[in-house]
């Protein structure tokens, strides 16, 4: 008997939620993104919300494959509708004051399962990936879901775009890597 109950018990709580071992992500609902935030090295620390994304300049994508670090395809995207990542941080307006102080920073997207990706201030001012480093609130033609959150970033200019897609983007920091 007390067999069958302690395995009834198991059974029970791994059907539950999935062991923290089994590294199984929680559901994407937990993940929800509903703001962004701006802060680090920057003059005017930002949160920012979907309504607050729509009154920047937008920038729109059209089809694009997303695809893993080993160059699988992981999505495809029909269109999708944001702001570039440099018009979010020229709102914010680096706080650089020294002529050589952008060559020094990296830019942090972080969702909030805290999956973080980096970008320079060269990548995204000073050679055309910039143009396609876009936070986005609209794929495939309506609002994102459960599953990308309310924002989420991706890097359309990148050869394999899947490890720098940020589903549920929550924040952007600015640091300075070296003095």
């Amino acid at each position: 008997m007390f067999k069958k109950i302690f395995v009834a018990c198991t059974v029970a709580t791994l059907l539950a939620a999935p062991p923290a071992w089994a590294g199984a992500p929680p559901p994407a609902r937990d993940n929800m993104s509903h703001s962004l935030a701006v802060t680090g090295m920057v003059e005017t620390p930002l949160t920012l919300t979907v309504a607050d994304l729509r009154k920047l300049p937008p920038a729109h994508g059209g089809a694009l494959a997303v695809t893993r670090h080993n160059g699988d395809k992981a999505e495809s995207i029909t269109s999708y509708k944001g702001v570039r990542l440099r018009d979010i941080l020229d709102q914010a307006v680096l706080d650089a004051p020294g002529h050589n102080d952008v060559k020094k920073i990296a830019i942090i997207a972080t969702a909030t399962d805290g999956y973080a990706v980096v970008f320079s201030w060269g990548e995204l001012y000073n050679a055309p990936a910039g143009e396609g480093v876009v936070v986005y609130y609209e794929k495939n033609g309506k609002a994102l879901d459960d599953n990308d959150g309310e924002i989420a970033l991706i890097s359309a200019k990148d050869i394999r775009t899947g490890p720098r897609h940020v589903k549920w983007l929550k924040g952007i920091e600015v640091r300075k890597l070296v003095e």
